[in-house]
């Protein structure tokens, strides 16, 4: 199945506002979803102050990653990529 990277905007957000978002999201993805498979996310607060998540889904196509975001609203794509792969530190020993 493919891999997406998906960078989300999400504005001035505090902790519990995104514990909400990530709640809401998991249960559109199980109830409306059940293709798509959320793997993690990272959040980070960019130099205006304004939340933006960086999340790993598993998915069938972009559209229905798309379809998912416009179900949970109160967010922009900024940016959505096919994932090709992976690497870390161990796949290249010294």
């Amino acid at each position: 199945m493919p891999r997406y990277l998906v960078e989300r905007l999400f504005g001035e957000m505090d902790d519990e506002a995104m514990e909400m978002v990530g709640a809401r999201s998991k249960k559109i993805a199980a109830d409306e979803f059940p293709e798509v498979t959320w793997e993690h996310s990272h959040v980070v607060v960019d130099e205006n102050g304004e939340s933006r998540t960086f999340c790993i889904y598993d998915a069938p196509n972009e559209d229905v990653v798309r379809k998912h975001a416009h179900r949970l609203g109160h967010h922009e794509i900024a940016r959505l990529y096919e994932i090709g792969g992976d690497v870390s530190p161990a796949d290249f020993p010294t």
